[in-house]
């Protein structure tokens, strides 16, 4: 697959301006600023639906916002069930960011109670459909009961495992804040601006080390990384699909046996805030080691890293040492 690149931090910032950043201001852009003034401190309120949210917020907002995130350290955020308070708080908060396709309770709970700007991130760059062609995604999810938890159309809702769209969310992101908040626009600007050097040079890291390996196929619990795999010219296969709680099919775990010795896979990916139980089991089954492949959907004590960043770096250290980067 070709390797997309960056794209121009002015390319971006054209399309955010023509439209791409989905804004609901009931209150008014001057009314969330002076709530934020009233109320905050002098911050901006923002409520953050889960961690690749919040760390966005923290990175663009810096000293002038203050960020609660409605998943919690540790809670598996496909599965979240929001308490009274929380949903209180969306009506209080002067920006409202999250995914939707991810969280339905989140996505219900802002469509009912949300009074301040909301920043959707799925609109923030192109979705794609990763269910049938990467990973298989399909198998198990109806025999589980469970939906796939994407969003429209089956597109994969996991944009923040590439490093090159995260950084396209955060450019529209950055855009939302100058405008919920015009008196501290130029911070957010340049905070914008360092979060995309961050990201390029992760983005960079991820090209070199997975430009030469033995293998392109790795296998993972949670389907939760087609979009890295596209970036970087590799093959997810995934033992569950989008939805890391549902059961594969035998057939699946034999395929998956299959594809395990004929792509000479040498690691099954598990992560941690999900069961390992399957992953283990069909690693002891086929002679495969197993690993910790991190989908980042919240950072916890046992997470490899104490924010994004050092996160997927742990992750591109597990990928180049399964995949037998040269």
């Amino acid at each position: 697959m070709n390797v997309r690149r960056l794209i121009p931090a002015t390319a971006v910032a054209g399309a955010v301006a023509l439209g791409l950043v989905t804004l609901s201001a009931c209150s008014g852009t001057s009314d969330a600023a002076d709530k934020a003034g009233n109320e905050s401190g002098g911050k901006l309120d923002v409520v953050a639906s889960f961690y690749p949210m919040q760390f966005l917020a923290e990175q663009i907002g810096g000293t002038y916002v203050t960020v609660n995130t409605l998943t919690k350290p540790g809670v598996e955020p496909h599965d979240l069930e929001l308490k009274p308070k929380q949903i209180g708080e969306l009506g209080q908060a002067d920006v409202i960011l999250y995914l939707k396709g991810i969280q339905p309770a989140v996505d219900d709970a802002i469509a009912q109670s949300a009074t301040g700007t909301t920043i959707d991130a799925a609109t923030l760059t192109k979705l794609e459909e990763h269910g049938t062609e990467v990973g298989h995604d399909d198998h198990g999810a109806e025999e589980a009961g469970h939906d796939d938890h994407g969003s429209e159309a089956g597109a994969d809702p996991h944009i923040w495992l590439d490093p090159v769209k995260y950084g396209e969310v955060a450019q529209g992101v950055g855009a939302a804040f100058e405008k919920a908040d015009p008196a501290h626009a130029a911070t957010y600007k340049a905070n914008t601006q360092a979060l995309m050097t961050k990201l390029a040079a992760l983005n960079g890291e991820f090209e070199t080390g997975l430009k030469n390996t033995s293998t392109k196929t790795f296998i993972t619990t949670h389907s939760a990384f087609g979009y890295l795999a596209e970036r970087y010219g590799l093959e997810q296969e995934g033992i569950s699909g989008m939805d890391p709680e549902s059961e594969p099919s035998p057939a699946r775990i034999k395929e998956l046996q299959d594809v395990a010795k004929k792509d000479k896979v040498t690691t099954v990916f598990f992560e941690t805030l999900a069961s390992d139980k399957t992953a283990k089991t069909l690693a002891s089954d086929t002679g495969l080691k197993t690993d910790v492949l991190d989908p980042l959907e919240g950072i916890t004590d046992k997470s490899k890293g104490d924010d994004y960043i050092e996160v997927m770096r742990s992750n591109l250290a597990a990928l180049k040492k399964a995949l037998g980067a040269k």
